[in-house]
């Protein structure tokens, strides 16, 4: 499974709203956008990468149910950083405080901050470089 890149020249790129309704229209597939307007097209995982997603994702929401330290998302919610890319870590949290201060509306789209802090659990598929680059971003 590849994940692809598409580039897009500067008059063909997606505004926030486009792109919004792109990936919607696209249930089936995920979608990430670099802030040079690029999208990159994520390949699904297979079972092992999946189940270790899944074990994260329960680790982490019954360490947040006892320390109530803010929101956890998994790998299907966006945010919008400020450098207008569109990214979905594997696991994200966003302290309470910040969660709480967006709209309804900003809680329903992309989300639009970067998070407090992400994982990114790397699947065979994955390069490094290219793992640590989204993290840096």
């Amino acid at each position: 499974m590849e994940t692809v890149r598409v580039h897009f020249t500067e008059d063909l790129r997606m505004n926030d709203d486009e792109f919004f309704r792109f990936c919607q229209g696209n249930p089936h597939l995920r979608f990430e956008r670099c802030k040079n307007g690029d999208i990159i097209f994520i390949s699904l995982t297979g079972g092992e990468t999946g189940n270790r997603n899944f074990e994260l994702n329960i680790d982490f929401g019954l360490w947040n149910r006892q320390s109530k330290w803010g929101y956890f998302f998994d790998s299907s919610t966006a945010f919008r950083l400020s450098d207008t890319s569109v990214m979905s870590p594997d696991v994200a949290g966003v302290r309470k405080d910040r969660w709480e201060a967006l709209t309804d509306k900003e809680r329903r789209r992309f989300v639009p901050l970067c998070p407090d802090f992400v994982l990114e659990l790397l699947s065979p598929s994955d390069l490094l470089a290219d793992a640590q680059q989204k993290m840096g971003d």
